[in-house]
C-alpha cells in the first residue's frame, strides 16, 4: 500500500490546520475548572519533559559552546528589550485611529515580555538551525525579563507595579533549568535511545506548543476577555501585530546577516529574537495591570498565536533549504555545458 502523504499541491501547512484546531477546540470546549488545571499541568509536564529530552541530546560540549556564543545571546537581548520596545512607543501614533488607549498599552506590554523558550527551541530545530544556542537564548531571556520587564512596564506604562516573587524564580528553575540538568545527568545512559527517537523530539516539540495554545485560549475564553473589544477595534490590532512581527522578522534575520552570523545562528537568533512568551507574559500582566489584566493580555495572546503560525511556516521551509540538508540529499548542480558544444559534438 502507498504511504499516505500530504498534498504538493496544498499551500497550507498541515501543523498550521493543527494549530486553528486547537484554537477552535478552545473556542467550542475551553478548559474549566479542575479540567483547566489538567490543562496546565499538561502542559507544564510537556514542557518540562521536552527540556530533558533536549537535556538527554545535547552533549555537555555543545551546551557549553551555546553559553560561550556571547554575540548571539546579546543580539537576541537586544532585539526583546531594546529594539522591540522602541517600536512599541512608536506605535502610539495609531491612537486612536487602530487602537485604543487601552489597547496600545496591552500592545506595548507586549513588546516588553520576554522572548519564548519551547517555542524557539523547537522551530529552531525543526529549521535546522543552532538549537543549544537557542536554548541558553531563550533561558537567559526568560531569567533577565523577570526584572527587566518589570521595570520597563513601571518606566514606560507609568505604572508602579511590582516585581516578581522568589516563587516566580523557583518556578522557572523547576520547569526549564531542573528538567535540563537531569536530563544531562543521565545522558550517558539514555542519550543513544533519544538520539535513535528523533521523532519522538519532534512529536513533544509540537505537542508542547499545541497543549500551550489550548491552555491560553481556554483561559482568554473562559475570562470572556474577547468580547470586551468590537470586531473593527480587533481587526486594527491584528493588522498592527502583524507588521510588528513582519518587521522584527525581516530585522532578525538580514540583521544577523549583517553583523556576520552564520545560518545556524541566525535561524536561532530571528526565532528567538522575534518572539514574546505567553507563559511568561500572563503572569506578569496580572501583577503590574490588576483588575485590568484580562484587556491587557488580549494582545499578548494574539500575537503569540500569530508568531506560532507564521514561524510554523517559516521554519518548515527553512528546513528544505539546501544547505539545510545533508550533503548526500541535497540536489545535483546542473552540468554546465560549454557554450558551442552541442554544435561541434557528433
Amino acid at each position: 500500500m502507498k504511504r499516505l502523504r500530504w498534498p504538493s499541491w496544498m499551500p497550507i501547512d498541515p501543523y498550521i490546520l493543527l494549530l486553528l484546531g486547537t484554537v477552535g477546540l478552545a473556542a467550542l470546549l475551553p478548559a474549566r475548572g479542575t479540567g483547566a488545571d489538567v490543562a496546565s499541568g499538561a502542559s507544564t509536564g510537556a514542557i518540562a519533559f521536552l527540556f530533558f529530552l533536549y537535556g538527554a541530546r545535547l552533549s555537555t560540549r555543545e551546551a557549553m559552546d551555546g553559553v560561550r556564543h556571547w554575540r548571539l545571546h546579546v543580539t537576541v537581548l537586544a532585539c526583546t528589550f531594546v529594539v522591540f520596545p522602541l517600536l512599541g512607543l512608536a506605535s502610539r501614533g495609531l491612537v486612536p485611529v487602530f487602537l485604543t488607549d487601552p489597547l496600545y498599552q496591552g500592545l506595548l506590554f507586549v513588546t516588553l515580555v520576554p522572548s519564548t523558550i519551547q517555542s524557539s527551541i523547537a522551530f529552531t530545530s525543526i529549521a535546522r538551525g543552532n538549537v543549544p544556542a537557542a536554548i541558553c537564548a531563550g533561558s537567559f531571556s526568560s531569567l533577565v525579563g523577570i526584572v527587566v520587564t518589570p521595570l520597563l512596564a513601571a518606566a514606560l506604562l507609568g505604572g508602579s507595579g511590582g516585581g516578581f516573587s522568589a516563587d516566580s524564580v523557583v518556578k522557572i528553575v523547576l520547569q526549564l533549568l531542573v528538567p535540563f540538568v537531569a536530563g544531562q545527568l543521565l545522558r550517558r545512559w539514555i542519550g543513544g535511545f533519544v538520539a535513535r527517537h528523533k521523532k519522538v523530539l519532534g512529536l513533544v516539540d509540537r505537542g508542547s506548543i499545541l497543549l500551550v495554545v489550548y491552555t491560553a485560549f481556554s483561559e482568554g475564553m473562559v475570562q470572556g476577555i474577547w468580547h470586551q473589544v468590537s470586531p473593527v477595534r480587533l481587526a486594527g490590532l491584528l493588522a498592527v501585530e502583524a507588521v510588528l512581527l513582519a518587521v522584527m522578522l525581516v530585522l532578525t534575520w538580514y540583521g544577523a546577516k549583517g553583523l556576520g552570523f552564520g545560518r545556524e545562528d541566525r535561524i536561532a537568533i530571528q526565532f528567538a529574537g522575534s518572539k514574546k512568551s505567553l507563559a511568561a507574559g500572563l503572569p506578569m500582566a496580572g501583577v503590574l495591570f490588576g483588575a485590568q489584566a484580562s484587556l491587557a493580555v488580549l494582545p499578548l495572546m494574539l500575537f503569540h498565536q500569530m508568531q506560532l503560525m507564521v514561524c510554523a511556516v517559516i521554519a518548515k521551509r527553512r528546513s528544505h533549504d539546501p544547505e539545510a540538508l545533508p550533503s548526500q540529499e541535497r540536489p545535483a548542480a546542473p552540468e554546465r555545458t560549454e557554450v558551442g558544444a552541442g554544435g561541434r559534438s557528433a
